[in-house]
């Protein structure tokens, strides 16, 4: 109880002072980090029915998994490092190993003394033989890359070890592998309340006067403003932002072109429908948010109402989509289903929601992408657990007779689906930001 109340001390300096100094991050991390091992671990491994998980990694080439383990010093892994969790149901106890020359933090304890067992093989073995598992899990997977993490020597210089009559107990590690970087703490959702609030807080000063200045600023201007900002604020992008523009006189450009070859450069004028792609990395967690803002003619107030209206029907979309939340529906099942409905209200649906959480691009069910609205084989078959976090990342396509065009509303936000249903992590965008602010 003491260390949560500290825990909440250092979130709540986060959010009423600054961002939190490398220090105290380091204490967040590995504080969230020994309770994701103790409290979620040991449930995670009963669900999947494996006994042991074995991760190795060499240093500079870590599977991402592992990388999501490693304490707040260590940024990266050390010569092979070789991670043993040994799950004792009927004791309820579980054991956090490391075939290696140190510890690796506070939770996971070295088991390996190289003066008495040379061979770091040979000293994974005879953990392995002193439990004596029912079944041994090792990251490989075919559809989900992020849990894809042993590579080609590792597997055979460790099955050239592992005696024969072990072999037939190793299985993919792919399910719990999925379940550890997909699913949530308590902890950990607080930590992301502050982070998607961060993440809008930048793009409303990024969508201001204090940045856009109508026939002078251009999109990439806004781009590398919020890439400055990001690193003055102490923080990193997942991925290199995005700011597009629709207006009228343009052709509404295709999904590629949305998506990958945006042009760049381009100058914000009065009259202009802007969009921004943008996300953050903090404290071990990631956001990715497209918001929409309005560049105010003279004599406007307020957004065109066929805007305002363009505007509702991406909501309406979210709304559809995050309705179809189930738990142990497929992606490709909320998917289809969700467009289906949209489609019957005389909507343009597209939807291409992922995983979001330790990686931007995270493992868990793929919910369409843009170029596969049909389905994703593969990780659009994996089903909806609770305590996950996607970003409800979507569109509609909305015709605008006074522009005598079509317009794309674009829309990103947080989503968390729990025991109580889904609810955003930190409320969404209703309304069309104005620039400059009505």
């Amino acid at each position: 109880m003491k260390k949560f109340l500290v825990f909440l001390v250092l979130v709540n300096y986060s959010i009423h002072s600054q961002i939190l100094p490398e220090r105290e991050r380091a204490a967040v991390i590995d504080m969230v980090l020994a309770d994701r091992f103790n409290n979620l671990l040991p449930q995670l491994m009963d669900r999947t029915e494996l006994d042991m998980w074995i991760l190795i990694s060499r240093e500079y080439n870590e599977d991402p998994v592992l990388k999501t383990m490693l304490p707040s010093t260590w940024l990266n892994a050390r010569r092979r490092t070789i991670l043993v969790f040994y799950r004792d149901k009927e004791k309820n106890t579980i054991e956090k190993l490391a075939v290696a020359r140190y510890n690796i933090g506070k939770n996971i304890d070295s088991a390996w003394d190289k003066e008495k067992q040379p061979n770091q093989w040979q000293a994974l073995v005879d953990i392995i033989k002193d439990r004596n598992p029912t079944k041994i899990g090792i990251n490989y997977s075919k559809d989900f890359g992020i849990v894809d993490g042993i590579v080609k020597t590792d597997y055979h210089e460790f099955m050239d070890a592992l005696p024969q009559e072990y072999e037939s107990r190793i299985a993919s590690a792919e399910k719990l592998a999925i379940a550890w970087v997909e699913t949530r703490t308590e902890q950990e959702m607080e930590i992301y309340k502050e982070l998607v609030k961060i993440t809008h807080d930048i793009i409303a000063e990024a969508f201001s006067t204090a940045v856009v200045k109508p026939g002078t600023t251009t999109t990439d201007d806004v781009v590398w403003w919020l890439r400055q900002k990001v690193t003055d604020m102490g923080l990193k992008t997942w991925f290199h932002p995005s700011v597009d523009i629709q207006r009228t006189g343009e052709d509404l450009q295709s999904h590629i072109v949305s998506f990958s070859d945006r042009p760049k450069d381009k100058v914000i004028r009065a009259g202009d429908l802007i969009h921004c792609d943008f996300g953050i990395t903090y404290l071990r967690l990631n956001t990715d948010c497209q918001q929409h803002a309005y560049i105010l003619k003279n004599e406007e107030t307020s957004p065109p109402e066929f805007l305002e209206k363009a505007f509702k029907d991406g909501n309406r979309v979210q709304d559809i989509f995050t309705s179809n939340f189930e738990t142990g529906k497929t992606g490709n099942e909320i998917l289809l289903k969700s467009l289906e409905q949209g489609r019957a209200e005389g909507l343009k649906p597209a939807i291409y929601t992922h995983p979001l959480g330790l990686y931007g691009h995270s493992s868990g069910p793929t919910i369409g992408m843009w170029d596969s609205q049909g389905g994703v084989a593969g990780t659009g078959d994996y089903p909806l657990y609770e305590n996950t976090v996607y970003a409800i990342e979507l569109n509609t396509t909305v015709n605008i007779p006074e522009w005598k065009k079509d317009v794309r509303i674009m829309l990103e936000e947080a989503g968390f689906w729990g025991k109580d249903g889904f609810r955003y992590v930190n409320e969404r965008q209703t309304e069309l930001i104005t620039i400059p602010k009505r």
